[in-house]
């Protein structure tokens, strides 16, 4: 389960959550096994070198990492929304490296159940070539203080699972999961979605789950699948979800198709997300969204 739209924004709270200890105890009763944890390290993060991370916003991601791992939930913690980054490669690629350097340094002692993204959704000016040679890099950083940790990585262009094949990976690092997202299909996800451009045009787009819209999934995580066995790379979906304008029948309905299909070819996942716009809790009535709850974690046959 993603916890966004809490430590990924400018500062916790400016998008409408603040992580509370009671969203853990919610998300391990619930039966998920681990939580996805977004950070805006970049925006706590000093210009110059040694790019040192503010004291406070280090304690609150400890915090927040604490919180799971004491409820025996793995946590993936990552760099996310460090837009300098994708607008200006070059001219942040130390600072980028830096910030990692820092992060390994602090949660060097943390058992192996927290793994590390190193950075979510490539895109931009950070293009394939470059992000495979800035990857490369983080990687061997990370490992300077973490060499038994498990890493998370995704391919340039948005975590497209189309461009797995782009990925390069070093070969003699076998601790590494590969993630993809998945939000196809888009027009249906995303209807309404008030940062993507014309998205009003595709309200009250469903998903029925006829036999054509079930096969195009199933394309896209077999393609995926294929790529991680060519590879031996465990697969990922880091994130998948349909954002709230679109009608809960068709949400929960993809939402299990995606979830069930994943599964069945060994796939972890992570649903975006747990209490926001696209979330599977609702904090007004403080319960689950019991359609998309059970999608994710079909309920026992009695």
């Amino acid at each position: 389960m993603n916890l966004g739209n809490a430590l990924e924004a400018p500062n916790e709270g400016e998008w409408g959550v603040v992580l509370e200890d009671w969203f853990f105890e919610k998300i391990k009763n619930a039966g998920f096994h681990s939580v996805r944890i977004p950070v805006r390290w970049s925006a706590h993060a000093a210009a110059d070198p040694p790019y040192a991370l503010e004291a406070m916003f280090v304690d609150r991601v400890k915090w927040a990492v604490e919180q799971a791992l004491s409820r025996e939930l793995l946590v993936v913690l990552n760099i996310h929304h460090y837009d300098e980054l994708i607008q200006d490669p070059a001219g942040e690629k130390a600072r980028f490296l830096g910030i990692w350097r820092n992060i390994a340094a602090e949660f060097k002692d943390y058992p192996g159940e927290l793994i590390f993204e190193v950075l979510n959704e490539p895109n931009g000016d950070l293009n394939t070539a470059l992000w495979n040679s800035y990857l490369a890099e983080a990687i061997a950083v990370i490992r300077e203080r973490n060499p038994g940790r498990t890493i998370m990585v995704g391919p340039a262009n948005w975590y497209s699972l189309y461009y797995l094949s782009n990925l390069d990976l070093p070969g003699d690092d076998q601790n590494i999961i590969v993630s993809f997202h998945y939000y196809n299909p888009f027009q249906f996800t995303h209807q309404g979605a008030e940062w993507v451009t014309g998205s009003d045009a595709w309200l009250g787009t469903t998903w029925i789950g006829t036999m054509d819209e079930q096969q195009a999934v199933l394309d896209d995580l077999t393609f995926a699948a294929d790529w991680g066995a060519l590879h031996n790379r465990p697969l990922n979906i880091g994130e998948f979800g349909a954002y709230y304008k679109a009608d809960m029948t068709s949400r929960a309905r993809w939402t299990a198709f995606v979830t069930s299909r994943a599964e069945m070819l060994d796939m972890s996942w992570s649903y975006w997300e747990f209490i926001a716009g696209f979330g599977a809790y609702d904090p007004a009535a403080d319960e689950w969204r019991t359609p998309l709850l059970n999608a994710l974690i079909p309920p026992a046959l009695p």
